[in-house]
Protein backbone atom coordinates (compact mmCIF):
# COMPACT_ATOMS: atom_id res chain seq x y z
CA UNK A 1 0.00 0.00 0.00
CA UNK A 2 0.81 3.52 -0.34
CA UNK A 3 1.62 5.43 2.46
CA UNK A 4 -0.31 8.48 3.96
CA UNK A 5 -3.57 8.10 1.39
CA UNK A 6 -5.83 6.28 3.85
CA UNK A 7 -7.90 8.36 6.60
CA UNK A 8 -6.79 7.23 10.42
CA UNK A 9 -8.88 4.71 11.75
CA UNK A 10 -9.28 6.08 15.44
CA UNK A 11 -11.69 5.26 18.38
CA UNK A 12 -14.61 6.43 18.43
CA UNK A 13 -18.78 6.51 20.27
CA UNK A 14 -21.43 6.56 19.00
CA UNK A 15 -24.40 8.47 20.89
CA UNK A 16 -28.18 7.50 20.24
CA UNK A 17 -30.97 10.05 20.55
CA UNK A 18 -32.03 7.59 23.70
CA UNK A 19 -28.99 7.98 25.32
CA UNK A 20 -27.12 4.78 24.88
CA UNK A 21 -23.81 5.28 23.46
CA UNK A 22 -21.40 2.31 22.08
CA UNK A 23 -17.82 2.58 21.71
CA UNK A 24 -15.92 1.28 18.41
CA UNK A 25 -13.42 2.39 15.74
CA UNK A 26 -14.14 4.70 12.59
CA UNK A 27 -12.48 7.07 10.73
CA UNK A 28 -15.32 10.04 12.14
CA UNK A 29 -14.10 10.77 15.92
CA UNK A 30 -18.19 11.01 17.07
CA UNK A 31 -20.93 10.23 15.69
CA UNK A 32 -24.71 10.76 16.42
CA UNK A 33 -27.68 8.76 15.14
CA UNK A 34 -31.39 9.39 16.17
CA UNK A 35 -32.39 5.32 16.45
CA UNK A 36 -29.80 2.43 17.86
CA UNK A 37 -31.01 -1.66 18.25
CA UNK A 38 -32.24 -0.44 22.12
CA UNK A 39 -35.15 1.95 21.10
CA UNK A 40 -36.20 0.45 17.00
CA UNK A 41 -38.60 -0.72 17.06
CA UNK A 42 -38.06 -4.39 15.07
CA UNK A 43 -36.00 -4.94 18.08
CA UNK A 44 -37.81 -3.61 21.19
CA UNK A 45 -41.42 -5.03 19.35
CA UNK A 46 -43.02 -1.42 20.44
CA UNK A 47 -43.84 0.90 17.85
CA UNK A 48 -42.78 4.81 17.97
CA UNK A 49 -43.44 7.49 15.73
CA UNK A 50 -40.39 9.46 14.08
CA UNK A 51 -41.99 12.63 13.18
CA UNK A 52 -39.69 14.80 11.35
CA UNK A 53 -40.70 18.37 10.68
CA UNK A 54 -44.08 17.64 11.24
CA UNK A 55 -44.44 14.55 8.27
CA UNK A 56 -47.09 12.63 10.65
CA UNK A 57 -49.07 15.36 10.99
CA UNK A 58 -49.63 16.74 7.12
CA UNK A 59 -49.63 12.92 5.62
CA UNK A 60 -53.06 13.23 8.58
CA UNK A 61 -54.43 16.23 7.36
CA UNK A 62 -53.74 15.39 3.47
CA UNK A 63 -55.89 11.78 3.91
CA UNK A 64 -58.35 13.06 6.08
CA UNK A 65 -56.87 10.51 9.05
CA UNK A 66 -57.99 11.21 12.96
CA UNK A 67 -54.51 12.26 15.14
CA UNK A 68 -53.02 9.23 16.57
CA UNK A 69 -53.15 9.68 20.35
Amino acid sequence: MRPDIHPKFIETTISCACGNTYATRSTVPDLRVAICSKCHPFFTGRQRLVDTAGRVEKFQRKYGRKPIE
